[in-house]
């Protein structure tokens, strides 16, 4: 009986003694630092991690963070130095360097992130009002931030807290406001657009007109060069076309005679030529010499014969070649003598032409065959009807 009641007694005593011992003893973890309270006072601080003691049943212990902790603000409205009224949403990171001062100033972290909640908004309202929305925005934004961590981390420090910093994570304009900014920067935005394009249609137009001009020089003194092209080309023509009745008038008269009839008669245009049997047009029709058509050259005068009355000129067949239509002509002057000495065609020049109605190239008597014909025009080259050629 006995040693059973002192059994229960040991029983009892160990495990008063365990709760002492269990009561006595508090751990740190790293995360931590401890605040250890004695009747509500503060004793001791115990900022290092691991196992500690502690009177039982007296002492209380208080844990607090030694993280970066996150402070977060309600948006606020802040009016800015230009006038603007912006809606800030900013939050902040502290941590808590100093337990005995912050539990002696806040006592807890609910107060602590209420009491450093208004410095921070304190802070956002009086930096931002120095500043304009244009540096809140795009220019300036790191640097305000930077200013307004400092100025709650002076505040904070009383409370054993490092005020780490502070970010802005929105700053935008009330919705009253939004529309009358969009709208204000879309016609400036518009404003800018149409200097550009009036200032680049500016630009077009002087390049265009410089363009024109450079045009306008190369295509004139590309027609200067043609122009210098083709009268040569017509000067050694008319020299090849002299050259060549110099060599042999007969046949030059011949070749130029099956041209026109050629281009006169060949083609399938639908011009109709009214001209008269006996038109020296035809006389190589009817004499392949070209002689049967004209009186002169069949019964030359005599040596002491008077000359032949002269008659109005008939077409040559290089006139018939482009036949257009013309009046009568008038009356012929008398032509004069058709005979060339061959000193005369030696003296004139290789490109020199004779005008026809001076010299035409059918009408030289060639009875003798001793004097070449005049010269052909230009005329008697392209093939024109003569005055009594009427085309239909």
């Amino acid at each position: 009986m006995r040693r059973g009641l002192f059994g229960g007694i040991g029983l009892a005593i160990v495990v008063v003694i365990g709760i002492v011992l269990y009561l006595s003893f508090f751990i740190v973890d790293q995360t931590q630092q401890a605040l250890v309270l004695r009747f509500g006072d503060p004793v001791d601080v115990v900022t290092t991690p691991g196992l500690n003691t502690k009177l039982p049943l007296i002492d209380d212990v208080i844990y607090l963070d030694k993280r970066i902790l996150d402070l977060d603000s309600p948006p606020l409205e802040v009016i800015a130095s230009d006038q603007k009224r912006l809606v800030v949403d900013a939050w902040g990171r502290y941590k808590i360097v100093d337990p005995l001062r912050f539990f002696q100033s806040v006592g807890s972290v609910t107060t602590a992130q209420q009491r450093l909640s208004v410095l921070l908004n304190s802070a956002v309202r009086q930096v931002l009002g120095d500043a304009t929305f244009i540096q809140l925005v795009r220019d300036e934004r790191a640097d305000l931030m930077s200013r307004i961590t400092q100025r709650v981390d002076r505040e904070a420090q009383s409370f054993g807290i490092d005020f780490v910093d502070v970010k802005i994570s929105r700053a935008d304009l009330p919705e009253a406001n939004s529309q009358a900014i969009y709208q204000r920067m879309q016609t400036e935005r518009q404003r800018e657009a149409t200097e550009l394009r009036a200032l680049g249609e500016q630009q077009a137009r002087r390049i265009r007109a410089e363009a024109d001009r450079t045009a306008t020089v190369i295509v004139a003194e590309a027609q200067q060069e043609s122009e210098r092209v083709r009268g040569g080309g017509e000067a050694e023509r008319n020299d090849i076309f002299a050259k060549a009745f110099g060599a042999d008038p007969d046949f030059f008269a011949f070749y130029r005679s099956m041209q026109a009839y050629e281009n006169g008669l060949g083609g399938s245009s639908d011009t109709s030529l009214v001209i008269s049997p006996d038109s020296e047009f035809f006389r190589f029709f009817n004499d392949a010499s070209g002689l049967a058509m004209d009186p002169a050259l069949i019964n030359p005068p005599g040596p002491g014969a008077p000359a032949p009355a002269p008659t109005a000129e008939a077409p040559t067949p290089e006139d018939t070649a482009t036949a257009e239509p013309v009046e009568p002509a008038a009356p012929a002057e008398p032509a004069p003598d058709a005979a060339m000495d061959d000193t005369a065609m030696d003296a004139a020049p290789d490109d020199a032409t004779v005008p026809a109605a001076d010299a035409p190239a059918m009408d030289a008597p060639a009875a003798t065959g001793d004097e070449p014909a005049a010269a052909p025009t230009e005329d008697a080259a392209t093939g024109e009807p003569a005055d009594d050629v009427t085309i239909e």
